[in-house]
C-alpha cells in the first residue's frame, strides 16, 4: 500500500470517528433538552386537561419531537390529541364490529419486526375500495368508518411494540392498484390521523409494486405530507425488492409474498370481535 493511500484511509477513518462522536454528542444534547422540557409540557397540559396525568413521558417526548422541541406547540398538539381521543374513541378502543366492511377487505396485516425490533405492517392497496354513495352525509359516515379502521390498526400495531420501541414499519403494496382503489379522501384522512395523533410513530414506509397510474393520486396527496414523513417514504424498484427489504429486515421476518418466511397474518386475527363478523 502506498503512503498516499494509507494517509487517505487514515483520514477517512478519522472523519468517520469525528462524525460518530458528533452524532453521539448531538444525541446526548437532544436527550437532555427533551428531559428538561417534558415537565414543562406536562405542567401546561395538566392545567387545561386533568386527564393528561395518565400520559407517560415517552408520549410527551414524541409530541415534543414532532414540534421541534417547541413546548408551546407540543402542548397544543397534545391537548388536541387528548380531546380527539375522548371524542373519537370514547371506549378506549375501536371494535371491529364498527368497521365490518373494512375488515372484510382483508387488506392490512401485522407480522414480524425489522432488525431494530420495530413491528411491520403490510397494506395491500388493491384490496381497498372507496365506498360509493350519493348522499354527502353517507359518504362522510363511510369515511369515518374507514378512519375508525385506521385507528384500530395503528392502536393494534402500537400495542405489539416491545419495551423501548416506539416506531413501526409499513410495507405498502400497490400491485394491481387501479382507479377503482383510488380514495383521496381516505388517504388524506389516514395521513392526518398519523401525523396529528400518532406523531413520531412511523419509522419507514416501503412502497412496492407501484404502478405508473398511482402517481396521479400521489401528486395530490404529496403536498399534505410533512417534511419529516416524506423522508421516511421509499419507492422500491421491483428488481431490487427482496434485497432492499433484506437491508433492514431478516429473511425470517419478511412476508412470504416477497420471498421471506412469514405468511401474511390479518391484523384482526385473534380478536374476539372478528369471529362475530
Amino acid at each position: 500500500m502506498s503512503m498516499n493511500c494509507q494517509i487517505i484511509m487514515e483520514s477517512n477513518e478519522t472523519t468517520k470517528d469525528n462524525e460518530t462522536r458528533s452524532e453521539r454528542q448531538d444525541s446526548m444534547k437532544n436527550n437532555w433538552m427533551e428531559q428538561t422540557k417534558i415537565p414543562q409540557v406536562r405542567a401546561i397540559v395538566e392545567r387545561q386537561d386533568p386527564s393528561s396525568k395518565e400520559v407517560d413521558d415517552l408520549t410527551i417526548r414524541r409530541f415534543l419531537r414532532a414540534r421541534g422541541l417547541d413546548v408551546g406547540k407540543a402542548s397544543s398538539m397534545l391537548l388536541r390529541y387528548l380531546k380527539w381521543r375522548r371524542e373519537f374513541v370514547p371506549n378506549g378502543s375501536i371494535s371491529l364490529l364498527e368497521t365490518p366492511n373494512e375488515v372484510a377487505q382483508n387488506k392490512m396485516f401485522l407480522q414480524g419486526s425489522d432488525k431494530n425490533g420495530r413491528p411491520i405492517t403490510v397494506i395491500l392497496g388493491a384490496r381497498h375500495f372507496q365506498s360509493k354513495g350519493g348522499l354527502e352525509e353517507f359518504k362522510l359516515l363511510l369515511l369515518l368508518v374507514h378512519i375508525g379502521f385506521v385507528v384500530y390498526g395503528f392502536d393494534k400495531i402500537c400495542s405489539r411494540m416491545p419495551p423501548g420501541q416506539e416506531k413501526f414499519v409499513v410495507i405498502g403494496d400497490l400491485e394491481g392498484w387501479g382507479y377503482a382503489n383510488s380514495d383521496i379522501q381516505g388517504y388524506l384522512g389516514s395521513l392526518s390521523i398519523l401525523q396529528e395523533y400518532y406523531p413520531e410513530r412511523l419509522a419507514k414506509v416501503f412502497l412496492v409494486h407501484v404502478p405508473y397510474i398511482f402517481m396521479a393520486a400521489w401528486k395530490i396527496v404529496h403536498p399534505f405530507i410533512d417534511k419529516n414523513t416524506r423522508k421516511k417514504i421509499v419507492f422500491v424498484d421491483n428488481r431490487k425488492l427482496k434485497s432492499t427489504l433484506l437491508e433492514e429486515i431478516d429473511q425470517s421476518q419478511i412476508p412470504d409474498i416477497y420471498g421471506g418466511d412469514l405468511p401474511l397474518i390479518p391484523i384482526h386475527a385473534g380478536d374476539a370481535a372478528s369471529k362475530q363478523l
